[in-house]
C-alpha cells in the first residue's frame, strides 16, 4: 500500500472521528471525567465516618466508656444512640445507618462477676465498603473492650499492670505497609478503576468504528483505499484512535503521579511505555473479537461484558488465588490485569523492569493476536451484511 493511500485512509478516519461527537466523548470525556470522579470520591484515601449507631442497654460506666471509644474510631461515626434492637434493625433496613453496636443489659455486672457477657455488632454487607469498614471498627472495639475487662480482672487479682499487659499481648505486632505505608485505598483502587474504564472505552470505540463500516456498507470502499489489504485498512482506521488514547492515557498518568502525588517508586519511562502498549493491547483484544464475531451488536455485547467484569475478575478486589479455577482463569485474558500488575511493580514497589517483563510480553501478545483472524474480517468487509 502506497504512502499516499495510507495518508488518505488516515484523513478519512480522522474525519469520521470528528463527525461523530460520541467518539470524542468516549475517548476523552469519559476516561478523564471518571478519573476526576474516583479521585474526588477517594480523596481522603479511605471512606471515613460511616454512619452507625449504638444500642446501650446497660448504661454503666463500662458501656459508656465503650461508646466513647467507639466515637474515636475514624472509620465510623456514631450518629445515633438507640434504645432497642428492633429500632436499630429498622434504621439499617431503611439505609439510615450501615450497622450498630449492641451492648446487652448487665454487661458490667456480668463481667465483674466472672460471667461471659456477649457484645454483638451488626453491619450491613449489602453495601460492601461501608459495611466492611463498620465491621472492622466494631470488631476492633469489641476486642479492645474484652481486653480491658480481662486486664482489670488481672490487676484486681494482684498481678501488676506491666505483667497483665504482657499476658494480654505477649507479642507486639509492628505493621509496615510495603509500597503503600499510608494504607491509602485510593493509591490502589483509583488506578485500577481508571485503567478499567479506559480499557472499556477502547473496546467500544474500536468495535463501533469498524462495524460501522459494514453497517453503512462502506467497508468495500474502505478496503479498496488500502489496495485490499486488511492490515493497512485496520492500521489506517485505528491509528488516529491510538494516538488520542495514548495522549489520554499519558495525561491520566501525569494527573495521578504529578498532580495528585501518587507513589512513583519506579521509572516514569516504563510506566509511560506500559500505558502505550496497554492502549494497543486493548485495541488488539477488541479487534480480535470483531474479527471472530463481525457483528456490531454481538461484538459490543462481548466486550462490554468483558470490560465490566474486569473490575472483579481481574483481581482488583479479590485475589485470583482465592477464586474458583473456572473463574480465575478469565483474569489472564484481560489486558487490564497485566497493566495493573506493572503499576504495582513499577510505581508502588519500585522493582526493576526485569521483574515485570512477563507482563509486558503478555500485553504485546494481545497486540499480535488479532492478526490470526483478520482474514475473516476481510471476508465480511468485502461482502458486508448488517444483522441488526
Amino acid at each position: 500500500m502506497a504512502l499516499t493511500q495510507f495518508k488518505r485512509l488516515l484523513i478519512r478516519s480522522v474525519r469520521q472521528l470528528c463527525e461523530r461527537k460520541a467518539y470524542l466523548f468516549c475517548m476523552i470525556v469519559v476516561p478523564v471525567g471518571m478519573a476526576f470522579f474516583f479521585l474526588s470520591l477517594l480523596g481522603e484515601g479511605l471512606p471515613l465516618d460511616v454512619p452507625t449507631a449504638v444500642v446501650d442497654l446497660d448504661n454503666s460506666t463500662l458501656s459508656r466508656n465503650i461508646t466513647r471509644n467507639l466515637s474515636t474510631v475514624e472509620t465510623i461515626d456514631i450518629s445515633m444512640k438507640l434504645s432497642s434492637f428492633d429500632e436499630a434493625m429498622q434504621k439499617v433496613r431503611g439505609g439510615e445507618i450501615f450497622g450498630f453496636f449492641y451492648i446487652p443489659a448487665d454487661l458490667q455486672k456480668d463481667a465483674l462477676a466472672g460471667n461471659t457477657p456477649t457484645i454483638s455488632y451488626y453491619s450491613n454487607m449489602t453495601y460492601f465498603v461501608p459495611g466492611t469498614l463498620a465491621y472492622k471498627g466494631f470488631k476492633t472495639m469489641a476486642v479492645t473492650a474484652s481486653g480491658a475487662i480481662v486486664q482489670g480482672k488481672l490487676v484486681d487479682a494482684g498481678i501488676g499492670q506491666s505483667t497483665a499487659d504482657v499476658l494480654l499481648q505477649p507479642v507486639v505486632i509492628d505493621i509496615n505497609g510495603i509500597g503503600n505505608p499510608w494504607m491509602n485505598y485510593s493509591y490502589y483502587l483509583t488506578p485500577s478503576f481508571v485503567s478499567g474504564v479506559l480499557e472499556l472505552m477502547i473496546f467500544l470505540v474500536t468495535i463501533f468504528s469498524i462495524c460501522m463500516e459494514m453497517k453503512s456498507g462502506t467497508s468495500p470502499e474502505w478496503l479498496r483505499m488500502s489496495n485490499g489489504s486488511i492490515v493497512g485498512a485496520v492500521m489506517g482506521k485505528l491509528l488516529p484512535q491510538t494516538i488520542v488514547f495514548w495522549i489520554v492515557g499519558l495525561f491520566l498518568n501525569v494527573l495521578l503521579f504529578k498532580f495528585y502525588h501518587f507513589p512513583m517508586n519506579g521509572s516514569w519511562l516504563w510506566m509511560s511505555v506500559a500505558m502505550i502498549i496497554y492502549v494497543m493491547a486493548c485495541q488488539g483484544f477488541a479487534l480480535l473479537v470483531v474479527s471472530v464475531v463481525p457483528n456490531m451488536r454481538l461484538a459490543l455485547s462481548i466486550c462490554s461484558l468483558t470490560g465490566i467484569l474486569a473490575f472483579s475478575v481481574a483481581a482488583f478486589s479479590y485475589p485470583v488465588q482465592s477464586m474458583y479455577g473456572a473463574v480465575g482463569i478469565f483474569s489472564y485474558i484481560l489486558p487490564v490485569r497485566y497493566y495493573f500488575l506493572i503499576y504495582i511493580d513499577q510505581a508502588l514497589n519500585g522493582l526493576d523492569v526485569y521483574y515485570s517483563r512477563y507482563y509486558f510480553v503478555a500485553l504485546l501478545v494481545f497486540v499480535a493476536l488479532p492478526f490470526v483472524a483478520l482474514r475473516n474480517l476481510r471476508r465480511h468487509a468485502l461482502n458486508p451484511v448488517y444483522i441488526p
